[in-house]
């Protein structure tokens, strides 16, 4: 009988550990030609979500749990949880119902016709439309610009094959952005459309910082686009100034009291204009230098406090 493990992150989703867990039960034993696990990985909450975890885990000994030590960020748990599953293929799942569960059926068919990845796909959202604009922009300029074919609106949600999971447990990223690497890494990726449903309770954890982090790692692990863009810029600015420079030498010489008047202002715009885009170009550089610097450090993904109703302990 094959094995079925379904890996769910969570973080201060006291409201919806336990209906997630039972609907999951459900979904599972009315699959009953495989076998399952549940795995939450809990990236240290800070309310409830842990004590329901433990009486969850008492009553179905399929039903697992790791403790993170510390919030290890919104990549790393989810990313470390599909590596400590034992499932012949595992499916990640959001723990507020925003994923559709009643797509795992469909996800399985696709994968016992062959293919090792089948992606959930948005194709609208019952959340903020204009958050849902916004993101489309964005896959849609990181897909132009990634070297790597990206697959727009797949935010993690989907099935993966045991060989593939064994591809995440030896890539070694401390880093790791799965929709990047699945894109660039994941063969015969099949794709199933659905709409994306609000949360069941509680409040979304993204905010501002949360989404730019998503966004600059995308940039910095799948595009050159910010190195190259200050080298052109730099190689146009460089020449505008040797322009200007003639220019100003020449009005200086012609007349420099017109000069005087009307070239000041100039320079002193352009000064600040130079300075706003190198400040700028510097910062997006340095999005790309803290990148590596994470990846040279190779800290681990995460350290783990607890574990609950694994066999090795």
């Amino acid at each position: 009988m094959k094995k079925v493990s379904i890996m769910v992150p969570c973080y201060n989703e006291e409201e919806n550990v336990v209906p997630i867990s039972k609907a999951l039960v459900e979904q599972m034993e009315a699959l009953p030609q495989y076998d399952y696990e549940i795995l939450f990985i809990d990236n240290c909450s800070q309310d409830n979500t842990r004590t329901l975890l433990r009486g969850i885990c008492a009553e179905n000994p399929k039903i697992r749990a790791i403790f993170n030590s510390k919030n290890f960020g919104q990549f790393n748990s989810p990313y470390y949880g599909l590596t400590q599953t034992t499932g012949d293929c595992t499916i990640s799942v959001c723990c507020d119902f925003q994923d559709p569960i009643e797509m795992i059926p469909k996800f399985l068919e696709e994968w016992e016709n062959g293919y090792k990845i089948v992606c959930g796909v948005k194709t609208s959202s019952k959340e903020s439309k204009i958050m849902y604009f916004l993101r489309s922009v964005y896959y849609k300029v990181i897909r132009k610009l990634s070297k790597v074919e990206q697959i727009e609106h797949f935010t993690g949600f989907g099935l993966y094959d045991k060989s593939f999971i064994k591809v995440l447990r030896e890539l070694g990223d401390p880093t790791p952005f799965i929709r990047g690497i699945v894109a660039e890494l994941g063969p015969k990726i099949k794709k199933i459309e659905y709409e994306q449903a609000k949360r069941r309770a509680g409040k979304t954890h993204n905010n501002f910082f949360s989404l730019y982090d998503a966004a600059m790692l995308s940039f910095t692990s799948y595009t050159k686009i910010g190195v190259r863009l200050a080298s052109f810029l730099g190689i146009l600015m460089s020449a505008g100034s040797f322009l200007a420079a003639l220019i100003c030498l020449v009005l200086k010489l012609i007349s420099p009291y017109t000069f005087f008047e009307t070239g000041t202002a100039a320079v002193i715009l352009t000064t600040f204009f130079v300075g706003g885009l190198i400040l700028f170009f510097i910062g997006f550089i340095g999005e790309y230098i803290l990148t590596m610097n994470a990846r040279i450090m190779n800290r681990p993904l995460v350290i783990e406090e607890e574990r609950i109703n694994f066999e090795d302990k």
